[in-house]
């Protein structure tokens, strides 16, 4: 869905990326899980997406199929940017993790969504990327489409960030704010799931396994820790009540999962929050709140996740890394 999306918006914005950025994406390869196709001269991207639209996999594009297997692509193709968007595996990383050491090791450029090789080996990784001196970006493992590691690292620029504090997860957001309205964690969750925002196995998000892996991304570019997601202490939502969540209302607070982090303890939990307090948001939305030495805090928000919204992470990493190559 993502990739879709990302392509849709490279076909939406040419004309855009060109007069504002030089840019002129050319996609050489494109695989799923069926299989693979590539063409040197780049692909026809309508075709691409309406084969992948009628017939579900790219293999059908044609005769630019690609018998290699797909590390083979990413490692012998001539391209400048490997974008790595496999499902999230918080277990080991895979395949991801794979297909970003491959990329770098070929001294190709990568961009990834993908939360699980960066919440298992973030320093090692960045150890990589740096060795063999290639960009390395993922702006949307973290809020999606909205910038939160980006607005850290550049917005707060000149500034020491002290610790920071948010919901990370907009699923959990979805079921604790229906919850807020008077529906217990059951018909809360059957609702998210019913409008799409949760997963038949809603695990990774009702757990907080989703919002440690952001947490612990954020903690290691945001704070320069060396954490992972065993450091991170996780409580989720699925023992929250009706009845605490009604008790917090009376008094003026909504309960929330937050994920925080003051540079030395990594914790995920939901706990109440005043609905005067920025970060205390519902439905989907994401917020993150900075507390910096001398700006005091600084709050952003916006959605957390979303085919279309993700894309636009990538098409932002883009550009970064044109300007990057460019100067």
């Amino acid at each position: 869905m993502v990739g879709q999306s990302f392509v849709k918006l490279l076909l939406s914005h040419s004309t855009d990326l060109y007069n504002d950025y030089g840019i002129k994406p050319k996609v050489v390869a494109c695989a799923d899980h069926k299989g693979i196709v590539s063409c040197n001269q780049g692909l026809d991207l309508d075709r691409l997406l309406n084969v992948k639209k009628k017939k579900r996999s790219v293999i059908q594009y044609g005769s630019n199929t690609d018998t290699s297997g797909i590390l083979d692509v990413i490692e012998n193709i001539d391209a400048e940017v490997v974008i790595e968007l496999t499902p999230t595996n918080i277990t080991n990383g895979e395949p991801g993790k794979t297909h970003i050491i491959a990329a770098m090791r070929s001294g190709k450029n990568v961009i990834t969504v993908n939360k699980g090789p960066l919440a298992l080996e973030f320093p090692s990784l960045m150890e990589l990327a740096e060795y063999n001196r290639i960009a390395f970006k993922f702006s949307g493992t973290v809020g999606g489409g909205t910038p939160i590691l980006e607005f850290a690292k550049r917005c707060l620029r000149g500034d020491r960030i002290i610790s920071f504090e948010g919901i990370l997860n907009g699923t959990t957001n979805y079921i604790l704010s229906k919850m807020y309205e008077g529906l217990n964690f059951t018909q809360a969750l059957r609702d998210a799931s019913e409008k799409g925002y949760a997963e038949k196995d809603s695990t990774l998000d009702i757990d907080g396994y989703d919002a440690v892996a952001k947490l612990v991304i954020a903690s290691n570019l945001v704070m320069n820790m060396k954490s992972t997601m065993s450091d991170v202490v996780r409580t989720g939502i699925r023992d929250v009540q009706r009845t605490r969540v009604m008790n917090e209302r009376k008094k003026g607070n909504a309960i929330k999962l937050i994920a925080s982090c003051d540079g030395k303890n990594l914790v995920v939990k939901p706990k109440p929050v005043s609905t005067k307090d920025p970060i205390c948001v519902d439905g989907i939305l994401n917020a993150v709140t900075f507390t910096c030495q001398h700006s005091g805090q600084q709050t952003i928000i916006g959605k957390g996740a979303g085919g279309m919204e993700t894309a636009s992470s990538i098409l932002r990493d883009l550009i970064d890394i044109r300007n990057m190559i460019r100067s």
